[in-house]
Parts: C-alpha cells; structure tokens; sequence
C-alpha cells in the first residue's frame, strides 16, 4: 500500500468533515505545467526559488516547493533538484551587500517494495544550511521548503507507474495533501511566503488516478506558469497547452520556454500579444555533467523578470478582488434585490467554480482567503466537457440566424429533448432565450389552439367583428410563478411579484384556484387543504411516506371527488359570469412551485385538474422550467403526475446552468393549429439567438450526461430516477425542530420554511436573513431564502455525501437558533 508523506506540520482537519479549505492570499502561490514531458519545468521551479530567495528580494523569506507526483525516483527527484541547486545559485549570483542564511530542507517519502531484503528507505530527509553574500552586514535567514508527495520507481506516467507498481494513489488524496500545504503556516519567520506546485509531465499528461492533471489541480484554480517547448513542434504543443489551460478556466500568468534557435518565443510573443508575458530561456546544455551553474548564471535576468510578472500579476489579482464588492455596490443593479439590504460586506465574491463548488474571496480579520467550498469534491467533467463542446460548437457555428435553418446542435438536441421530456406526447421543439419567454410561446400556442377547437376563428370576417370584445385567459393556481415578462405576470395570481409597485399594468387575466399543499412536519406528510375548499375530515389525513402522496391509488379516494366538485363548481361559475370570457389555457407548475415559496401542491388536486381540462378541450400547459430535468428526482414532473400535456417549457437545468437556453415544447395538434397558407397566422415570435449553437451544445451534452448511469451515479436504472439526495433521517429531524414550520424534500431540493407569524412571514420577510448570512459566511453554503423559506438544492449529479454535509450544517443552525430562541 503506497504510503503518503505527512506533511512536516502536524496534520489538520479542515474546518469539520464538510468544510473547504481557506487558501490565504497573502501567500502567492502558483502552479507550474509542462507543454510536455522534459520541457525543463525543474529547472523553471529552481531558477524561480533562486530569483525569489535572492538577497534582492528582502522581503520575501521563504519559497515552499511541492511536487506531488513523481516517478522515475529515487533516480530522479525533483524536489532534490530544487534543494540541491537553488543554493548553489544564490551563492554564486549573489552581490547584495547582505548576509543570508539559507536553511534548506527536503523531504522525500518513497513506497517500499513489495518484497526483498533490499529496501529503499522509506522516509529520505535532507536538510542544510548554507550562507551567501553579505559584507559583515546583518544577517538575514531564508526558507526553502521542497518536498514529493507520492514517488514511484519506474520513469513513466504517473498511471502507469501506479498501475504497474500495485501502489495507487487516489485524487482525494491527492488534493487534500496539496490543501494541507496550501494552509501550512510557518514556513518562514516574518517577509512573504511564495509557494510553487511543479506539476508531472504535460498539460494534460495523466495523474495517478488516470485524471488529466488540468483537471486534478483545477478545485484550486492556481495560477499558471507555463513552460513552453522550445523544439520543432514546440509551438504546436504549447499553444495546445495555453488553449488547454485556458479552456478549464486557468489564468496563464507567464508562458517560458528555452530558445532553440527556433524562435519558437518570438512567434508565440505574436500570437499571444497583449494577453501573457512570453520569456525565452537560453538553451540548455545537453551534456549530462554539466552542473548547469553557467545556464542559470546566464539566465537569472529572466527568472528576475519572470519573478517582478508574477508578484504584478498577484498583486493586480489581490486588487481586483478586494474592489469587487465595493464596485459591485455602486454600479451593478441585482435581480430580485433590495440593494438597501445588502451590506457591502455580504457580497459573495465568486472567483470561480468547479462543478458543484465555488471558490469565494473573503477577507477575514485583515487577512485575506479564497474560501474553496467543498474543494475535495472533484471538480465535474462534466462542466470541463460543456466548455469544451461549447467551445467547438462557437468555433464551428458562430452564430446563425436560425427561421429556415438547420444546424446539428439545435437538430440533435430537439431529437433528445423529444425522446426524453417530451417522449409520448410532443412532436414539435420550439427553441427561445429564457424560461418566461417559453412561457409566452406557450401561451400564444394555446391561445391558438384553443381558438381553433372551440370555433373562435372559424370565420375570420366574423372574428375581425367581434375580436375586440373576446378575452381569452388563463386557469392557474395561486402561489404559482411563470415569470417576468408582462405576459408570464397576467397568467399568475397577485403576489409581490405582480403588486402595482412591480407591474401596474397587470390585471390577472385568468382564473386563479387555490390548490392543497402536501408538506413534512414532525415526521409526516401532511395535507393542508385550503380555505375556499369544503373540509371533509376523511380528506384531510396525513401519510407516512412520500411514495403515498403519489400513489396513483388516490384517484378512487374521498380526497379525488372534493378535488373534482371543487374544479367544476369554479369553472362553472366562471362561466357563468361572463359570455366574452374563455379560460382558453391551463397552466400549472407541476407538483412544486418553486419561487411562490416551494410548495408541494397535491399531486392528485393536478391530475384531476389536468384530466377535466383535457375533456373540456382547454389546452394544458406544465411550467417546467423550475421542475424538469431530474429537479425532483424524474426525468419530467409529468412521470410524478401520471398525466401529460399538450404544452410544455423547459430551461435552467437544460444546458446544465452554463448558458441561457430555452424550449417550448408541444403536440403535432398544436403546431397544425398555426399551419395555413398565410404568414400572419405563423407563430411570430423569437428573438436573433434562437437555438443558438453554444446553447444546443450544452443542452445536447447536459441532458445526455444526466441520462448516463456512468456519468450520473445518483441514477438508479431500475427505475429511472434519482436516488434519494438528502439524507432521511435529517430531514426528519428537520421537520421536527421546533422552529420549522415545514419541510419538502424531493430530487434536487430541500426547502425549509422558518415558522414566523405576522410580518415576519411570506416573501417579504426578513425572518432568515441572519441565518442566511451565518450560513454564507461561517459554513460556505450558498442559500437564497424565499422570505422565510430557506432552501437547497443540488445537480442531478451532486455526490449524496455532499448533499448530507449541507444538510447538516443547515441542521446545527437551526438547532443553535432554536436555542437561542
């Protein structure tokens, strides 16, 4: 079994088991890759440490270096290079009139055979200490820290070597050795710490696991130094390495290669203007004796100057952080925000993501960190493989104007979106921007529809007569939100969202029911029927286990006909009140309303509304630009109803949240109600970036990677849904705690409402604020509260665990409110 250096330090527990690791800033640090295998990386990190250590750089104080994987050893050791020549070159560059003591140490652990009396020790520890320079002047002591992580004997990739050794090494372990140094302290005594991560072989050269090393060491995101290839091909390989780089969001801080009288350096200098520094090394003697002094003699003026690039580049990096919330407080406008109740230390700055993790630069008691949120958890490939593919389809496409064009990312994706959403039911992919334009498509279609089949353009001089006087509207339910266009705002019930202070245009054109809502409370479902609905005590009953909410056993219970006699009596007095008026259109968000506060409407309440809408030939409409792709454990919110549409919308989940995509789907019915001879009666409606070919990419990749037992693990392909996400036995505690009023846990999503009365309730409420900002700032959770409704949610790919460690610390918080209180 290979065995692991521990770290000089005495080793930590990050935070708790679930925190991500607080990398300080005050410390630069900086990855070092390869364009390929022997491209001179070593010598790159050597001449580095010597710039850095050099008595022309009084403050800085100690270099740490770190190669996490090795092979090839003990033959070849980075590490030992590093601590062998630094001090051999500061000794012999040094003409600063001061006297540094250099103490260097290297430490080197090596996995023992597995059989024979001749072993290699284990632990190899080297230290010394050498002074330089210095005129009888004050003397000054310097770091130099080089250590390896994991070695293996045999000179090939790190896979191979593991694999053929019998001694892995996995990439959690991995990571959280080089989080462990990247929060090590006390590598030197006072003046600025650098810290440089020598990387193994190319780019994208394997690590242990067989995981690209981009993508190993992306969860930290350091900055890069690469080293170019000076040979014949050189150029190809380095650029290759930069777009490589680049493409998983790395910033490239200096691009250095040697100088093979190729000028491979001058035509990269062109090609990359403007964007990194590109420095030429002289070219590197190929005898093996030579102890290379003269090399680094003559090109110290280069790691001088690649040393001033990278303390600008941190330092620019450093003063763009920290003026990010304050200049984000004085020009940017947020949605759904009240900017007076936004302190300007609550601004999240994100820095980046990876995968299901963010990496937020906080400043805490003066010092200043990069919060890397769960950065054990790898970072997604699937997020790498959405930017690549987009990346091809930008390149390849650019953009197309889309009426009376095909291109294969809007067709592939349409041929997907109908053997998955909409399979059984929809024929037709209507592509738009967002989900509230999706919606207005839907609702033009409906309208459409309807009109046909109930007669209303039957005889289009008769229509021109009397259009004036028909208003066709909607059947929704209250609480529901489709979103913020004026159209979307007229088919939702009055909310905050639709108040004169938001839209004074709306009127509510439609009939707005008030559902029943399934919620958790102490360890059970519950069923809260509304007031407008008579109360039968055999209704009103509770359930023990979700799967009874949905049974499809209910349709024959007494809950079933009040459900029935209470849609008919309100579409009967509907109407009644007016001839001019048409419900021409249901539309319901299916089984969770999600921005009206995440509720769970009965599902049984939908199915019957959706079945009586259906024989009276309303046009039905699901909202699932919230609910679809695996939000609540399915495919679609359809699989959970037991009933289809004639209409649906999708968005958010669909490209998996890298880019705005949307799509309205719909039965080949409704498209042959907009067919005829005449372009006014088309469907007029889209903007210049329909089915846009980036946004087709995502889609076509995300849906597909969602579908994928081997991608997906949360997927169980006996019954094509998701795994239970959230721990039960919290959720049931949850539901338990005395200052919770409500739990829904289903899919991706955990929402827990707060119990407040009076006007500490509902969307304006500012009842969680402080737990949300504890839960920001103390427990790396991002949360956005609903008024006084808190809630989670994950991808469809989230590792469980993950989920649970969430879960857990919104837990502790609410037991420690619940004390306080």
């Amino acid at each position: 079994m290979l065995r692991r250096l521990f770290l000089h330090h005495a080793r930590r527990r990050l935070h708790s088991s679930a925190a991500g690791a607080s990398v300080p800033l005050s410390t630069p640090t900086f990855a070092i890759f390869g364009a390929n295998t022997g491209v001179g990386k070593t010598l790159v990190s050597a001449g580095l440490a010597a710039a850095l250590l050099d008595s022309h750089s009084p403050s800085i104080s100690a270099v740490s270096y770190l190669k996490p994987l090795q092979t090839g050893y003990p033959a070849d050791s980075d590490a030992r290079f590093v601590f062998a020549k630094t001090p051999a070159l500061l000794r012999a560059s040094s003409s600063y009139p001061r006297a540094t003591r250099l103490v260097a140490s290297c430490r080197t652990l090596f996995p023992s055979p597995a059989v024979g009396a001749e072993a290699e020790p284990l632990h190899q520890s080297q230290e010394k200490v050498v002074a330089y320079g210095g005129d009888g002047a004050a003397e000054e002591t310097k770091v130099l820290a080089c250590r390896t992580v994991y070695a293996w004997r045999e000179p090939v990739s790190p896979h191979l070597a593991a694999e053929r050794e019998g001694m892995a090494a996995g990439d959690d372990d991995v990571r959280e050795c080089v989080e462990q140094w990247l929060l090590e302290e006390g590598v030197g005594e006072g003046g600025e710490v650098w810290k440089v991560l020598e990387t193994a072989g190319g780019v994208a050269s394997p690590g242990a696991s067989g995981r690209l090393q981009c993508d190993l060491y992306r969860p930290f995101r350091l900055p890069a130094i690469l080293v170019g290839d000076g040979r014949l091909g050189g150029i190809s390989s380095t650029l290759s390495a930069y777009e490589t780089l680049l493409l998983r969001g790395y910033d490239v801080s200096a691009v250095i290669l040697e100088d093979r009288d190729l000028s491979n350096d001058k035509f990269l200098l062109s090609h990359l203007r403007n964007r990194v520094h590109v420095l030429a090394l002289p070219q590197i003697p190929e005898d093996p004796l030579d102890d290379l002094t003269d090399w680094f003699a003559e090109s110290s003026s280069v790691f001088i100057f690649l040393k001033d690039a990278l303390q600008s580049f941190h330092s620019r990096r450093i003063e763009r952080l920290n003026s990010m919330q304050r200049k984000s407080k004085d020009i940017l406008w947020w949605p759904f925000t009240q900017h007076n109740l936004v302190p300007q230390d609550s601004v999240t700055v994100i820095d980046s993501r990876c995968g299901e993790n963010f990496s937020a630069y906080k400043v805490r008691h003066s010092s200043s960190t990069l919060n890397l949120f769960s950065s054990k958890e790898n970072c997604s490939e699937a997020l790498i493989e959405l930017a690549r593919d987009m990346g091809y389809a930008a390149a390849r496409y650019g953009h197309v104007m889309f009426p009376e064009n095909v291109h294969e990312p809007a067709l592939h994706s349409a041929e997907v979106l109908l053997e998955g959403v909409g399979k059984g039911w929809a024929s037709r992919v209507y592509y738009s921007d967002n989900g509230s334009t999706a919606i207005e498509i839907a609702l033009k279609m409906a309208f459409r529809k309807f009109s046909l089949d109930h007669g209303i353009l039957a005889d289009s001089e008769e229509f021109t007569k009397r259009e004036r006087n028909i208003q066709l509207k909607v059947l929704a339910l209250k609480g529901s939100y489709h979103g913020d266009t004026l159209g979307a705002m007229e088919a939702q019930a009055p909310s905050a969202y639709t108040s004169f202070l938001q839209q004074p245009w709306y009127s509510g054109r439609g009939l707005f029911l008030d559902p029943p809502t399934v919620y958790m409370k102490s360890e059970m479902y519950n069923l809260s029927l509304p007031q407008s609905m008579p109360h039968d005590p055999h209704t009103s009953g509770g359930f023990s286990s979700q799967a009874e909410v949905f049974c499809k056993s209910r349709d024959k219970s007494s809950a079933a006909d009040l459900y029935l006699s209470y849609i008919k009596q309100q579409l009967s007095e509907f109407s009644l009140s007016s001839n001019s008026e048409h419900l021409a259109a249901l539309i319901i968000e299916p089984v969770i309303q999600g921005a009206g506060g995440m509720l769970m409407i009965d599902p049984l309440f939908q199915r019957i509304l959706v079945s009586e809408c259906k024989s009276r030939k309303i046009p039905v409409i699901f909202d699932e630009v919230f609910t679809g792709f695996w939000r609540l454990g399915v495919e679609s919110a359809s699989e959970l109803l037991r009933c289809l549409p004639d209409i649906a919308c999708y968005a958010k989940l669909m490209t998996g949240g890298i880019v705005p995509l949307a799509a309205t789907l719909a039965t080949e019915e409704v498209f042959k109600s907009f067919k005829s001879d005449s372009k006014l009666t088309a469907l007029l409606h889209g903007h210049s970036y329909t089915a846009h070919a980036m946004g087709c990419t995502a889609a076509l990749k995300a849906i597909q990677w969602y579908q994928d037992p081997s991608a997906n693990l949360n997927l169980d392909t006996n019954h094509m849904k998701l795994k239970e996400l959230w721990d039960g036995a919290l959720v049931k505690q949850l539901s338990s705690l005395p200052n919770v009023k409500r739990v829904v846990s289903i899919g991706t999503l955990c929402a827990i409402e707060l119990k407040a009365e009076g006007s500490d309730a509902g969307y304006a409420s500012l009842y969680a604020s402080s737990l949300v900002q504890q839960l920001r700032k103390e427990d790396d959770i991002y949360v956005r509260p609903l008024g006084n409704v808190i809630y989670l949610m994950c991808g469809p790919c989230t590792p469980q665990d993950s989920c649970s460690r969430q879960l857990l610390k919104v837990h502790r918080r609410l037991c420690d409110l619940n004390r306080t209180h």
